[in-house]
């Protein structure tokens, strides 16, 4: 009898600890939930400083900027995928040379 008190009470301050922990945890989330601004607010910011469009639009610079760092990136992984595809070869994972072909 006294495993199944010890268990009914341990059980009981567990749901008790439990309950106050989790209510503490969730009003700090919520609290610093609140206090950060909406993505949606940061996007508005940003059209709001753009003009009477409403509407970001990237200047010819930055799109050429940003057009060069996605080519360089491509190329890269182009690259990445030709030296994979290289030491892949054959379906064992050992390359094959030019002499083995033959």
């Amino acid at each position: 009898m006294s495993q199944q008190d010890n268990f009914g009470s341990g059980f009981l301050f567990g749901t008790l600890f439990g309950g106050v922990v989790g209510g503490i945890v969730g009003a700090v989330v919520a609290s610093r939930v609140l206090r950060e601004p909406a993505e949606e607010d940061a996007f508005s910011l940003a059209d709001d400083q753009e003009g009477e469009t409403g509407a970001f639009s990237p200047s010819e610079e930055e799109m050429e900027f940003a057009r060069r760092g996605l080519e360089d990136k491509i190329a890269q992984l182009n690259s990445a995928i030709d030296d994979v595809r290289h030491r892949l070869g054959t379906p064992n994972g050992q390359a094959q040379s030019h002499e083995d072909v033959n």
